[in-house]
């Protein structure tokens, strides 16, 4: 068996108000380029939220990123350098994936990692029901949010 030599990077994409994992984009490196691709993929699939909050590496501070958030109206929310307080959901976000998939796994490939994760969002999503929603998962809380909002007030 051939493990994983090279390291890779990952783009993790969260709404945190609803707890829900819309993207984890995962390669070798990733880019402004390849941020600009997620963020167009999510477009044309949820549209964009008004406000994306961020660490400071170089895919999101680079011009090209910053030039197309501003055109497509989204304002670009940095942490403070050495805060990741400042982005705790993410951050927890981070270390389930972590302990869930990447610390259980010896990959062979970067399409194994994305297949495995694949399976894992669908998981956390769709039938991993989250304290924070009410026992919901976060696909159940954004129903029920749309039915709510859907009711005539009466």
């Amino acid at each position: 068996m051939q493990l994983l030599a090279k390291r890779h990077r990952r783009l993790s994409v969260t709404v945190e108000r609803r707890r829900e994992a819309v993207a984890v984009e995962i390669d070798s490196s990733i880019t402004a380029p390849r941020v600009i691709r997620v963020f167009e993929q999510l477009k044309s699939w949820r549209g964009l939220p008004d406000v994306l909050r961020v660490d400071n590496g170089p895919e999101t501070m680079a011009h090209e990123f910053v030039d197309w958030a501003k055109a497509n109206g989204m304002m670009i929310q940095y942490i403070e350098p050495g805060e990741p307080n400042q982005n705790a959901y993410i951050e927890r976000f981070n270390r389930t994936y972590r302990d869930e998939v990447l610390d259980l796994y010896l990959f062979e490939t970067l399409d194994q990692v994305r297949e495995i994760t694949h399976r894992w969002l669908i998981d956390y999503n769709e039938h991993r029901p989250h304290d924070s929603l009410g026992d919901l998962t976060p696909i159940e809380y954004a129903e029920a949010a749309r039915s709510s909002s859907s009711q005539p007030s009466t």
